[in-house]
């Protein structure tokens, strides 16, 4: 015991001698930096969290990728409580379900508010990275409460040129039971699925399972050019029976395995309201079947449909499935995810991804993730490539929000910012990092911070007030939002913006 004490007193004596000043540089290569991770914790005290992306606030380093590793953060050796680690989410669903709720005229249940789905669900600008891997962008803004600060992580992948993309196995595994017969569930699922077998090239190939009581092959693996039979099954999809998750996605991933080509992405899709009501019903339960057709790099998408919706089985199928999470509430919801963003990102360009924050002792008092309830990981995982981490496709941005409190004048370098990941194909971690210096905010939140950091704190904070969360960074009412919102929306020219000023109003007569 006193060894391991002796230990711990010297690393931390080497992470202090180490410590210099911060300028804010980039650097990415599989090799293994000195910091941070080491402690013995994931998350800060009271930490919650978020994503978005674009930004100023210590621009011209943020552009410049390549140079040295960022020193660690000066002052003292990195203490457990002032490094965050999570690892990446690119769902978007909570914030797709609580729209479609809101338009209907109920408040989303809070539980079901995760703020970081809310965030990755705007356009955010992010410059990409050059090749593969991440671009990091660090900014942040000073709050309207005296010390506080608004801090924002951007990771941004390259998106991919949809021609060039390597050829898909995509097998649907699609919920046909009863609860599916209600408009604007299976009647969706098929519209969607129809447009899609159009739009896939002639080195793809699909297949289809349904689910309902029992499971059932409705068309093996299919070369994508077959779009008569594709299109015929596609057909063949009608409500029966009751809700056997467990069936369908077993099925699903061993049709995925029979056919599996290492050349190709291998890809299952579940479409279903999630709820699930025969055989096993956990999240757990279910991975347990499929883990070892899992681990042979098939991925998982989970297309969420209908009013009444599992939520908590989909997302957690997703998070610990190698996978993702959307929603869809309508046709145009549907097309959009089914025929502009599936087939172009169909690729990973990054395995078990993981983010970690080391915050400086010297300048920060305290700091809270918005969000990433469910993905915190403790620190020291972070270099250990066994442990889970987020899959992330071309195109990405994922954005985590920080809750800051400054100490008094304070000056230097705020955080360090580093993201790991593996190769998709061959396992070869690598990491980049940004450093960000407190001169680097931004004056005034809503006056000079960039727009889109400004969209993002109206939707953290929308998320906030609707899971009833006290916030000292986020003081507004929800008509001081959306008029934040609308003030944006013409700065930005983004229809989802505008969209969103209309739902926060719509949420303040609901309330």
């Amino acid at each position: 015991m006193k060894s391991r004490i002796l230990i711990c007193v010297l690393a931390a004596l080497v992470l202090l001698v180490s410590a210099c000043g911060g300028t804010s540089n980039d650097t990415s290569g599989a090799r293994e930096p000195s910091r941070p991770g080491g402690a013995t914790s994931g998350q800060g005290s009271g930490e919650s969290g978020q994503s978005g992306q674009s930004g100023q606030g210590n621009a011209a380093a943020n552009d410049e990728p390549g140079a040295t590793a960022p020193p660690a953060p000066t002052g003292q050796a990195e203490s457990p409580d002032k490094i965050s680690t999570f690892a990446l989410d690119v769902d978007t669903a909570s914030y797709g379900y609580a729209r479609g709720t809101i338009n209907a005229g109920r408040l989303p249940d809070p539980a079901q508010v995760r703020p970081e789905e809310w965030v990755n669900a705007f356009r955010q600008g992010y410059p990409e990275p050059p090749g593969d891997g991440f671009a990091v962008r660090l900014d942040g803004a000073r709050g309207a409460a005296e010390g506080t600060a608004l801090l924002r992580v951007g990771l941004q992948t390259r998106t991919a040129d949809a021609a060039a993309r390597r050829p898909a196995n995509l097998t649907f595994v699609v919920d046909v039971s009863g609860s599916m017969g209600d408009p604007g569930r299976l009647d969706l699922v098929r519209d969607a699925l129809h447009t899609l077998v159009d739009q896939l090239g002639p080195g793809d190939r699909v297949s289809i399972v349904s689910f309902s009581d029992q499971a059932r092959v409705r068309i093996s693996m299919t070369p994508a050019s077959e779009r008569h039979d594709l299109h015929a099954a596609i057909d063949t999809l009608a409500t029966e029976g009751s809700t056997d998750l467990q069936a369908g996605l077993v099925t699903g991933y061993e049709e995925a395995a029979r056919a599996f080509r290492p050349v190709a992405t291998n890809r299952v899709i579940l479409l279903s309201d999630g709820l699930a009501n025969t055989g096993d019903t956990t999240w757990q339960g279910i991975l347990d079947r499929v883990e070892e057709f899992a681990g042979r790099r098939v991925t998982l998408l989970c297309v969420g449909v209908g009013r009444e919706y599992g939520d908590t089985l989909m997302e957690q199928l997703a998070d610990h499935g190698d996978g993702a999470a959307v929603y869809v509430g309508s046709q145009q919801e549907a097309r959009e995810v089914f025929v502009e963003r599936l087939p172009a990102n169909l690729d990973l360009r990054a395995r078990d991804a993981k983010a970690q924050v080391a915050f400086n002792p010297a300048t920060v008092e305290s700091y809270r993730l918005l969000g990433y309830d469910n993905r915190a990981i403790a620190a020291e995982d972070f270099r250990d490539d066994t442990k889970d981490g987020g899959e992330v496709g071309p195109g990405h941005a994922v954005t985590a929000l920080y809750a800051v409190r400054l100490r008094p004048g304070t000056s230097g370098q705020l955080a360090v910012a580093t993201v790991r990941w593996q190769d998709p194909d061959t396992r070869e971690p690598a990491e980049t990092s940004r450093a960000l210096e407190v001169g680097g905010l931004s004056d005034r939140l809503w006056e000079t911070a960039a727009p889109r950091l400004q969209v993002d704190a109206v939707v953290a904070a929308f998320a906030q007030r609707l899971r009833h969360a006290e916030d000292e960074m986020f003081t507004e009412d929800l008509g001081t939002l959306a008029g934040h919102a609308e003030r944006l929306s013409a700065a930005t020219e983004d229809p989802m913006v505008t969209e969103l000023a209309g739902l926060i109003r719509r949420a303040g007569s609901l309330r």
